[in-house]
């Protein structure tokens, strides 16, 4: 299931972030959380690269590390160019920089946390 459904599970994830990024959206809850909106960002472009290795790995055969870092890199590019929309396509959204950067931490993070999966695993096998 893990293998087939991959590049859909990524695919589809990515198009429901660029969409939530993108939209206007009213009457949110406010949240008593210190930079919630960073918390967001560091965790969903956190799933991004999970589901991207995933997608990477299972669908276009890559190498574990290889897929690490194409997820990775796709991730920065992906959040840049969102970012980009947002201050050029919306009214009601504007280009940030510690969103970017929120994005590329979360991304950072989870490639980190896969890269040391697959050499602990690797060790042990």
């Amino acid at each position: 299931m893990l293998r087939k459904g991959a590049f859909l599970a990524a695919v589809g994830y990515s198009i429901i972030l660029v969409t939530i990024s993108l939209i206007t959206l009213h009457d949110l809850p406010n949240v008593k959380i210190s930079f919630a909106d960073k918390i967001f960002h560091f965790l969903a472009y956190g799933v991004f690269v999970i589901l991207w290795y995933l997608a990477f790995f299972y669908t276009f055969s890559l190498k574990k590390k290889k897929a690490i870092v194409y997820a990775f890199v796709f991730a920065v590019i992906f959040g840049i160019v969102v970012e980009i929309l947002q201050g050029t396509l919306t009214v009601s959204r504007a280009l940030d920089t510690y969103d970017a950067l929120a994005n590329t931490l979360g991304a950072l993070i989870a490639s980190f946390v896969l890269w040391i999966k697959n050499v602990l695993h690797v060790k042990n096998s």
